[in-house]
């Protein structure tokens, strides 16, 4: 819980500064998720049963559920899809790439969709 905190905090702050920077597109979005995308794969790789440092799981799991999770759900999404990558999974790679986009944009539009149909408004 600390470390989702944390990380959406620290998402919070860099995103909105980039984007008072940078403007129209969402660059800080798009810096968030490729800098957690890169961190998760670094650090997982870097303290994995393989890796220069020794991690226990609590802390792996503080740092990419917690802190990353909250920083970026798309890093969780990157390092899943590699992994498929690295086990030879092109099919079920892809898949993933293309049903989560996919997906998440068609229940993006659908959560907009339904809010305006609602009859809440006061």
């Amino acid at each position: 819980m600390l470390g989702g905190a944390l990380g959406s905090a620290a998402r919070f702050g860099l995103s909105s500064l980039i984007d008072e920077k940078f403007g129209s597109f969402p660059w800080g979005t798009l810096a968030v998720n490729v800098l957690g995308s890169f961190v998760i794969g670094f650090f997982m790789a870097l303290t994995g049963p393989d890796g220069a440092l020794m991690a226990s799981p609590v802390v792996r799991a503080f740092v990419a559920i917690g802190i990353l999770g909250g920083f970026t759900t798309f890093s969780s999404f990157s390092l899943q899809t590699i992994s498929l990558l690295q086990d030879g999974q092109w099919l079920w790679a892809a898949g993933n790439v293309f049903l989560s986009v996919t997906v998440c944009l068609l229940a993006t539009a659908g959560g907009i969709a339904l809010a305006h149909v609602l009859p809440l408004r006061s």
